[in-house]
């Protein structure tokens, strides 16, 4: 079954997903990013927070680095793992950065683990 990006369903079968994966040997330069992310779509804004290398719903207060993002754009970088989409759409203004822009770039340029990419592809399977 394949559920819309963001959904309630999709955050729980995300977070079953991530459950199962076991050890997803996180990169060093991607656990010490913590990062508030809005992202923004016609039926409003989803928060979310990256600690880790994985995301949970809602803001915490604390984080050095805040994005804010439309919803497709979201969807390329964390969904379909391209991480290109990403830098473009920064350069050309599309993801607004504030706060510590060093830490968000280091992670930029660190490969995911092989049992990331494995998790990035089972959450594409399962979303619509």
């Amino acid at each position: 079954m394949r559920f819309p990006f963001l959904s309630d369903g999709w955050f729980t079968k995300v977070d079953e997903l991530i459950a199962a994966a076991g050890d997803l040997q996180i990169p060093a330069a991607m656990m010490a990013v913590e990062v508030n992310v809005t992202v923004v779509a016609s039926e409003g804004e989803t928060k979310l927070f990256l600690k880790n290398g994985l995301f949970t719903r809602g803001h915490q207060d604390g984080a050095s680095t805040s994005l804010t993002l439309a919803a497709d754009l979201a969807r390329k970088i964390f969904v379909d793992g391209d991480a290109p989409a990403g830098v473009q759409g920064f350069l050309m203004g599309e993801i607004k950065v504030d706060g510590d822009l060093a830490k968000l770039v280091a992670m930029q340029t660190v490969e995911p683990s092989e049992p990331q990419k494995a998790l990035t592809r089972r959450i594409a399977e399962i979303t619509a």
